[in-house]
């Protein structure tokens, strides 16, 4: 088969949102930029864990961060993650086709 363009940096994408934290955090960027604590308090996790997930985040091209005085807002890079992620909680909270939930 031949490669299709694009594919191993999908698979990568796809790598960096296999974790529920992030998966996480992309869905509360999706509404507009927020700080560590913010995302921290929002999310339920530890701001040394949303840091690290941020780090992720970030170092895939996905997060971008501005200084505001002494805070850092974060934000989604493109607005095309998020509809990756708002699509696949959407997918999986759909009825199968047996008319049950998944």
């Amino acid at each position: 088969m031949d490669k299709i363009a694009g594919l191993a940096a999908a698979a990568e994408l796809f790598k960096v949102l296999g974790n529920e934290s992030r998966l996480a955090l992309v869905w509360l960027l999706s509404t507009g930029p927020l700080t560590v604590g913010a995302l921290a308090d929002k999310a339920g996790l530890s701001q040394p864990l949303v840091s690290q997930h941020l780090r992720t985040l970030r170092h895939a091209g996905l997060v971008t961060s501005e200084r505001e005085g002494k805070e850092i807002r974060y934000a989604l890079a493109d607005q095309h993650v998020a509809h990756v992620v708002l699509d696949a909680i959407a997918h999986v909270q759909e009825p199968n086709e047996q008319g049950n939930q998944q």
